[in-house]
């Protein structure tokens, strides 16, 4: 599923797109929001297509090999350990990404030099010479081959970042939120998994759904509220000196805490201040780290933060 993080971020991107203008309405945006983290999904699942491509291309190599004129004996006994991997065969019987594919249209089709380009990579890289002259033969190790072409060729790959860009405005950052899901994705198969190992799903459940749109809500409608409390607590300092994005992080961390019952201050803090180290100023973390400490301070003296859930009552950062 999508992680929390994740559907901040896509949360924050709509958020300043739309404050930023003035052409849409809340519900058009909030449809954005919702497209945007769809195509996220789509993304997950067409990175892990990426793969079963490469290995099919692999798998043509091979065979293309053998039909030489005057073939060589390698050419005639090829090490077939890569084709073979177990894991690969699993993913491309899983009736959920089948489905999912079929559904969605999604194919590399159009972009096999990128196919080609990867596959090389791939079987030139160090880990690939290791991973096909071990001995051993384990699912595991199979799996962890999978892993590493994932965390450590296609996560590098920077043609590919250029590729996801030109196709869809909604997967500039995405890609590495996405592997991050795929190896979670993959760690559950098992030697005895079947077609029926079921993916990750878009949400965890109805409550982080209800999460994204009341985040995005609240954080709308009190914009002007919450950046007349940010003002008030900048000291030498013109609002309009601040980036903008700044501001909008802080308006939905202020969202997130004074509407979420059940979700520890400390946490949205958290979340909020690294988020800003990637989508804001080289010192903007800081900076919002220091006037939402103070505007937590004002809004508890306030009464506005009020924590209910189990372990929550009265808590303390």
């Amino acid at each position: 599923m999508v992680s929390r993080r994740l559907l901040r971020i896509k949360t924050l991107q709509i958020c300043y797109a739309y404050l930023k203008s003035s052409e849409q309405t809340i519900k058009q945006a909030e449809k954005e929001l919702f497209f945007s983290i769809q195509k996220f999904y789509d993304l997950y699942h067409y990175l892990i297509l990426l793969v079963l491509d490469i290995h099919d291309l692999a798998e043509k190599r091979i065979e293309l090999s053998k039909q030489k004129q005057i073939p060589t004996k390698e050419d005639l006994n090829p090490n077939t350990k890569f084709i073979d991997n177990s894991l690969i065969k699993l993913l491309k019987k899983n009736e959920d990404l089948k489905k999912y594919l079929n559904d969605q249209k999604l194919s590399w089709v159009n972009y096999p030099e990128l196919i080609k380009n990867l596959y090389l990579i791939v079987r030139e890289s160090d880990l690939y010479l290791k991973y096909m002259s071990s001995d051993t033969h384990s699912f595991n190790e199979d799996k962890k081959f999978i892993s590493d072409i994932f965390s450590k060729i296609i996560i590098n790959h920077e043609p590919l970042y250029q590729n996801l860009e030109e196709q869809s405005i909604f997967w500039n950052d995405d890609i590495e939120y996405v592997i991050g899901m795929i190896m979670k994705s993959i760690k559950p198969f098992k030697a005895s998994s079947d077609e029926t190992e079921k993916l990750m799903t878009l949400f965890k459940n109805e409550e982080d759904k209800d999460f994204v749109k009341r985040l995005f809500r609240k954080a709308i409608i009190n914009h002007k509220e919450y950046q007349e409390l940010v003002s008030k607590f900048i000291k030498n300092w013109d609002i309009e000196r601040v980036a903008f994005m700044d501001i909008v992080v802080m308006s939905l961390a202020i969202a997130e805490i004074v509407e979420f019952s059940e979700i520890p201050t400390k946490v949205s803090l958290d979340e909020y201040i690294e988020i800003a180290k990637f989508y804001s100023t080289e010192k903007s973390n800081v900076f919002i780290n220091g006037i939402l400490d103070k505007i937590v301070n004002h809004l508890k003296k306030e009464g506005e933060i009020k924590k209910l859930g189990r372990g929550l009552i009265g808590e303390t950062n």
